[in-house]
């Protein structure tokens, strides 16, 4: 099935990027979200960003004039490569292979499980240390262990949940707060075509922790975590991954588990910056 696919886009996208950086949250009427440059809007609180793949001062000012209360502050030129913070290329974590649609690797391993992930604006390529060892988590569970449900919170442009659904996992649920996180996580579903088993919806972590699921994925702020991880929910998962820890937030973290009827399974940290942690809760 696979090799039928047919993708529109062969050129990288955001090789260029144009951000036009708002203070509050301005209203995005249908010609905006339609016009072929636009590539979407980040929220933060009260601050949004604007991000096309070409200058589009006169658009930008029509959206500012239209919303009144709101300021357009400044905009910003940079390359794909600097806002990602890494080239957008192919790359294999055991026989994961992790590609953009613009840059599809040889065919050449039958045993190969392609994960096609185009990543928009959201930040970061899938190089991360934490995602990357997440990844690594996630494969060894799924050749080991009986996991028939994902819940990954968190998850951005989808990677993980894809990684899971790509191992063969046939129910798989992938939340993100950013609305433009879950629109990109919902593109790279359809892209792969895994409909069938990944469902994407907007959340926060803490309010979703009572959703059953056999294998819990967390790479999320501390600040987010430290308040997930004192649900009386989550001793009552069969595995937990936490990741997108530094080395103080992970003792805080470890510190919280001692005190629950819990394993610390392994901890990582192969660049001695950020940690990784698999649980197995002691359940009954």
């Amino acid at each position: 099935m696979k090799a039928e696919r047919e993708f529109a886009m062969t050129t990288n996208p955001y090789e260029h990027l144009y951000i036009y950086y708002f203070n509050g949250i301005p209203q995005i009427d249908a010609s905006v979200e339609s016009h072929p440059h636009f590539l979407g809007l980040w929220q933060e609180e009260e601050i949004t960003f604007l991000f096309f793949s070409v200058p589009s001062n006169t658009l930008v000012g029509e959206i500012a004039q239209k919303n009144s209360g709101i300021q357009w502050v400044d905009s910003y030129e940079m390359t794909g490569e600097q806002w990602h913070g890494d080239k957008i290329l192919p790359y294999s974590i055991r026989e994961l292979c992790i590609y953009p649609p613009w840059h599809p690797p040889e065919k050449d391993d039958p045993q190969r499980k392609d994960i096609l992930m185009d990543p928009g604006v959201v930040f970061g390529t899938g190089r991360h240390p934490t995602t990357e060892d997440c990844l690594c988590l996630i494969h060894r569970l799924f050749t080991g262990e009986r996991i028939g449900s994902v819940l990954d919170i968190g998850t951005g442009t989808g990677l993980l949940a894809l990684g899971a659904a790509a191992l063969g996992c046939s129910r798989v649920m992938a939340c993100d707060f950013n609305l433009l996180a879950a629109r990109t996580c919902l593109n790279n579903i359809r892209l792969n075509r895994f409909e069938d088993r990944m469902l994407v919806f907007r959340a926060r972590g803490e309010q979703i922790m009572d959703i059953p699921c056999d294998l819990l994925v967390a790479n999320i702020h501390y600040d987010v975590m430290q308040h997930m991880i004192e649900q009386p929910s989550l001793v009552k998962k069969k595995w937990v991954i936490l990741s997108g820890l530094l080395h103080s937030e992970a003792e805080k973290v470890m510190a919280c588990l001692s005190e629950k009827p819990v394993h610390i399974v392994e901890r990582r940290c192969p660049d001695g910056v950020w940690n990784t942690i698999l649980v197995k809760p002691d359940r009954a």
